[in-house]
């Protein structure tokens, strides 16, 4: 019998479930009120077999068997709402995939840092890659798992990024190896509450067996006490030396149990919370038995990821660095932290009532001047003044660039790190950072051009 879904949300990750669902012989109807009917996607989509609909009413689920939604969406939405009345599955792309998750599955999820490390260790993991054994990325990095998984063997490695949305659509995940980076306040305006965000998070571990492994960060006695909810073998990491049973940190050099791998200030990106990405990268390596002086010389030459404290370039004497995807207060703390000199913090974007004067310590510490924009950038200057900062606000981060050139000193640092999601005028953080980036060029060559 032919299965009928509904995909609720169109996006890259909803186009991925459509090609897939209709591979396998389903009759797929994709419902999003932003659909552009001109997309190539949809177009290539429409003329396989699939059917787009702009409108998104109760009577779209008559006759469906299956929703799958975008992970974004909250289950607040009205027709979601509808499809739990009607007891109809609702699932995320990542679910629909997993049955095609036949090699070793790697997972990684946490509040901050999640996508450094998952490039870290692919990259860690990349120094056994055969012909034979190929190492997948895929998850919230970008790329839907669904796009991937089908074409991996028992012999590959997918190495997941995995958000709270997407964990709390996927009850069934089952990584062999599982990483919890940490947990802070984060999306609670989708969850609703701390502790259903952290009950998603530990979907990670919760089907894990003594057979499988989460790499758990040891560093705060709450993240120490989700080892209580799995049956995984613990495998922990510290940067502040708390356990050596795992990586750790120990008067300067990374540690894998009595192994020392490498001095920390060798890793090729600053930053504290990069040493803790190290320390996770690794652990799987080990866990992979990578030789050491490959996982080490991969952390050296590891530059970072685009958007999460990217490098950009350096001008008049100035190094500007892209963090858009540092989404949350405690993502922008640890971005300050791994400098030294002065910086000129540009930040500001949805309003989630998060409370802004948590950043004063850090602005404190490393800010000279702050330049704020977007829904929620007021507190952010509040918060900015009360730590006796220069502050001015301007339109969007872009328009941030011209005046954070004019209120820095060669030798200081220009950072986008926001600590605010995009959505208030940006489709994606990708999109902010991608606009920054384009504006700190432009701003140069229109000064080369002057001088």
């Amino acid at each position: 019998m032919v299965k009928h879904v509904l995909v609720v949300g169109f996006a890259r990750s909803g186009a991925a479930a459509a090609r897939l669902l209709h591979a396998e012989g389903a009759e797929v109807l994709v419902s999003d009120p932003k659909l552009d009917m001109t997309d190539a996607r949809v177009q290539s989509l429409t003329a396989a077999g699939v059917h787009f609909t702009t409108t998104q009413t109760n009577d779209l689920l008559n006759g469906i068997d299956l929703v799958v939604k975008n992970p974004g969406i909250p289950y607040t939405a009205p027709i979601l709402v509808e499809a739990q009345v009607r007891h109809i599955e609702i699932v995320v792309e990542v679910a629909l995939a997993q049955k095609y998750l036949v090699g070793d599955w790697i997972a990684i999820t946490g509040s901050n840092g999640k996508t450094t490390t998952t490039e870290m260790v692919a990259a860690v993991l990349r120094q056994a890659e055969t012909d034979e054994h190929h190492i997948y990325v895929a998850g919230n990095i970008g790329v839907p798992v669904s796009e991937t998984a089908p074409q991996m063997t028992v012999q590959d490695t997918m190495v997941t990024e995995l958000s709270s949305f997407q964990l709390f659509g996927t009850p069934a995940a089952h990584p062999h190896i599982a990483v919890i980076t940490n947990i802070f306040a984060s999306h609670l305006d989708w969850h609703g509450n701390r502790d259903a965000y952290i009950e998603a998070k530990l979907n990670i571990t919760r089907n894990q067996t003594p057979a499988d492994y989460l790499i758990l960060n040891w560093d705060r006695p709450e993240w120490q006490a989700l080892a209580t909810h799995t049956q995984a073998t613990i495998i922990p990491f510290s940067r502040l030396n708390l356990s050596h049973a795992g990586a750790y940190l120990q008067d300067g050099d990374l540690y894998f149990k009595d192994e020392r791998i490498m001095a920390a200030n060798e890793i090729g990106v600053p930053g504290d919370h990069n040493i803790e990405n190290a320390l996770v990268a690794i652990a799987v390596g080990k866990l992979n038995h990578i030789p050491t002086a490959k996982i080490a010389a991969v952390l050296r030459q590891f530059n970072g990821v685009a958007h999460r404290l990217q490098f950009v370039t350096e001008f008049v004497g100035r190094k500007i660095y892209n963090d858009s995807k540092a989404t949350d207060i405690e993502a922008t703390e640890m971005a300050l932290s791994g400098f030294e000199t002065p910086v000129i913090l540009l930040a500001g974007g949805l309003d989630r009532g998060d409370d802004q004067t948590r950043l004063i310590p850090a602005m404190q510490k490393h800010v000279r001047a702050v330049i704020t924009f977007g829904e929620n950038g007021p507190q952010v200057a509040a918060a900015a003044k009360a730590a006796g900062l220069k502050t001015m606000t301007v339109e969007n981060a872009p328009a941030a660039v011209a005046p954070a050139f004019a209120m820095s000193e060669p030798g200081d640092v220009i950072l986008l790190s926001p600590a605010a999601a995009s959505w208030d005028q940006y489709p994606n953080f990708e999109t902010r950072g991608e606009q920054f980036m384009q504006a700190v060029h432009d701003y140069i060559e229109t000064h080369k051009q002057g001088e």
